[in-house]
C-alpha cells in the first residue's frame, strides 16, 4: 500500500503546476478586464470629445472574461480547499467520522464537476455553436459557454487530489491538516 501512495505522491508537482497556471490565467484575465474597462470608460466620457467612440465589443468581452475568471476560480477553490464548508460538528465528532464526511463531500463535489463537464460541453457545442455575440457577429457564443466544461474538468481533477488526501488520512498515512 505504501508503494501505491508513493506513486500517487509523484503527481503532486503536476497539480501544483496546473494550479499556478490557472492562477496566472486568472491574473491575465483580470488585467485584460481592467485595461478594456478603462478604455471603454475613457472613450465614453473623455474620448467622445476628441473623436473616439466607445467600442461596442468592450462590455461583452469584459463579461466573458468575468465568466472565465469566476469558473476558473471555482476550480482553484477546490484545489485550495477554500470552498464553503460547515465545520460546526467537527469538534464533537471523531476524526475518522470527519474524514468520512469529507470523503462524501469530495464525491458529491466531483459528481457536480462531472455534471458541469458533460452538460457544459453539451451547451457549448449545442446552443453556443448556434449563437453569436451581438457586438462581434463573427465570434460564436461557444466561447462564452466553454468555461463551464473546463471548470468541470478542473473541479474533477482537483477533487481527485483532495479525495486522495482524505483517503490517505483515513488509512493513517498522513496527519490531518
Amino acid at each position: 500500500m505504501d508503494g501505491f501512495f508513493k506513486a500517487l505522491d509523484k503527481l503532486k508537482p503536476i497539480y501544483d503546476f496546473v494550479d499556478k497556471a490557472i492562477m496566472l490565467f486568472c491574473k491575465l484575465l483580470l488585467t485584460a478586464e481592467i485595461v478594456i474597462c478603462s478604455y471603454v470608460v475613457f472613450c465614453r466620457f473623455i474620448g467622445r470629445h476628441i473623436g473616439l467612440e466607445s467600442p461596442a465589443w468592450g462590455e461583452e468581452i469584459i463579461l466573458t472574461c468575468m465568466v472565465y475568471m469566476a469558473l476558473a476560480s471555482a476550480a482553484m477553490a477546490v484545489c485550495g480547499n477554500a470552498h464553503i464548508r460547515m465545520t460546526a460538528f467537527d469538534s464533537r465528532l471523531p476524526k475518522r467520522a470527519i474524514i468520512c464526511l469529507d470523503i462524501l463531500s469530495d464525491v458529491l463535489v466531483m459528481a457536480f464537476g462531472f455534471v458541469m463537464l458533460i452538460e457544459g460541453w453539451s451547451n457549448a457545442t449545442g446552443v453556443g455553436s448556434r449563437g453569436f455575440f451581438v457586438s462581434i457577429p463573427t465570434l460564436p457564443k461557444f466561447w462564452l459557454f466553454l468555461p463551464v466544461p473546463i471548470s468541470g474538468f478542473g473541479i474533477i481533477m482537483f477533487e481527485l487530489e483532495t479525495l486522495y488526501g482524505h483517503v490517505k488520512q483515513l488509512c493513517g498515512r498522513e496527519a490531518a491538516e
